[in-house]
């Protein structure tokens, strides 16, 4: 295995204010760009080639990552003037791919921190002789997904998008966000047009009577899509939980870059981040929080569950809950804000402004 897709053009909409001058994939999770950990994942499984297809602020990737040798890589980048779809972005980089018609290529989604046994997938995909292969993973609650039932030798069966009915809920497996096609395959998608490979490439080729092969790994699994979860995401690379070689330093409870500063008695845990030029001051309380490049938390504030922007600043006894600030936002003193509350970027609260329950 040498060749990989990483679909890196979303919007990321559901992220905002966080990917307002930002891809999903470059904001920072456990201290490094998002990104970074997928990258890592793929070299680690032997991944040599990788395609980055790119869309919306796609000017930031290149500059950061380069031809991607730091990382033992080699990074192509292809932009899609107008968005493609997941099946079309897959099919606008083709022509950067390398390998012979009958090879794998694996694909992935820029937005799923996973800890995929990523060489048992492409075992998987050659010992079956799959078309193509699919990662899917078992949730309690499947209505939010794409069902994908197969049957006893993991042979794909059918695609169910999102049912909502209990009679639509055949199983409790679900696409995973990381596929091997086979080269030829990706050939077959339709250029220069929105596809979903969700919707329509898979159920096509399944349809035409493709091999399609799933492989459950119910390890690690999330999608970062919202920022509750990417919060999450961040915390457990920190703690351990989520696999990563690319965690630029000792997993444990808390992760201080090494130009930020933490006063001695403030409390940073819970697998919190601090990025790089911030500072948490004195008596404040952080906990499974990122807290990112140059942001400020005040003396006495209490940071849970929250994701502080650039250049943000929450200022002194304030109290944040399962909150996004967007970068260089100030929430000023004694604020209490609470689960999904979004600060955008820029923006400013006075002191006191915002509360939930009685200032005395």
């Amino acid at each position: 295995m040498t060749e990989a897709i990483l679909l890196v053009g979303g919007k990321g909409t559901r992220l905002r204010p966080l990917t307002v001058h930002t891809p999903k994939p470059m904001v920072p999770a456990a201290g490094v760009p998002f990104l970074t950990h997928q990258l890592a994942r793929a070299r680690a499984a032997g991944v040599e080639h990788i395609v980055l297809a790119t869309s919306y602020l796609a000017e930031v990737f290149e500059p950061y990552f380069g031809d991607g040798s730091a990382l033992g890589l080699h990074i192509e980048y292809v932009t899609e003037e107008e968005p493609l779809g997941t099946g079309g972005a897959i099919r606008n980089v083709a022509g950067r791919l390398r390998c012979g018609p009958d090879d794998p290529v694996l694909v992935f989604n820029g937005d799923i921190l996973t800890g995929l046994d990523i060489r048992a997938l492409v075992d998987t995909h050659e010992t079956t002789g799959a078309d193509v292969s699919l990662h899917l993973t078992r949730v309690t609650d499947p209505r939010a997904y794409g069902l994908v039932p197969t049957d006893s030798s993991g042979r794909v069966l059918a695609f169910l998008e999102k049912p909502q009915t209990p009679e639509e809920i055949v199983t409790d497996q679900i696409n995973a966000g990381a596929y091997v096609f086979r080269r030829s395959v990706i050939d077959t998608i339709p250029a220069g047009r929105p596809v979903s490979v969700e919707r329509e490439t898979f159920p096509d080729l399944l349809s035409a009577g493709a091999h399609l092969q799933g492989m459950v790994d119910s390890t690690y699994w999330l999608d970062l899509g919202t920022p509750a979860a990417f919060v999450r995401g961040s915390a457990d690379l920190v703690l351990g939980r989520a696999p990563s070689p690319a965690v630029p330093g000792r997993r444990g409870d808390r992760l201080v870059l090494p130009t930020a500063t933490v006063a001695p008695d403030a409390k940073v845990t819970g697998g919190t981040v601090v990025g790089e030029g911030a500072f948490v001051a004195q008596g404040a309380r952080v906990f499974g929080s990122a807290i990112l490049p140059g942001a400020v938390i005040g003396p006495g504030a209490v940071v849970t569950d929250s994701l502080i922007g650039s250049r943000a600043r929450v200022g002194e006894r304030s109290v944040l809950t399962g909150t996004v600030i967007g970068d260089g936002a100030v929430v000023g003193a004694d604020n209490e804000l609470r689960e999904g509350v979004r600060v955008w970027c820029d923006a400013r609260i006075p002191a006191g402004a915002l509360r939930f329950s009685s200032d005395q």
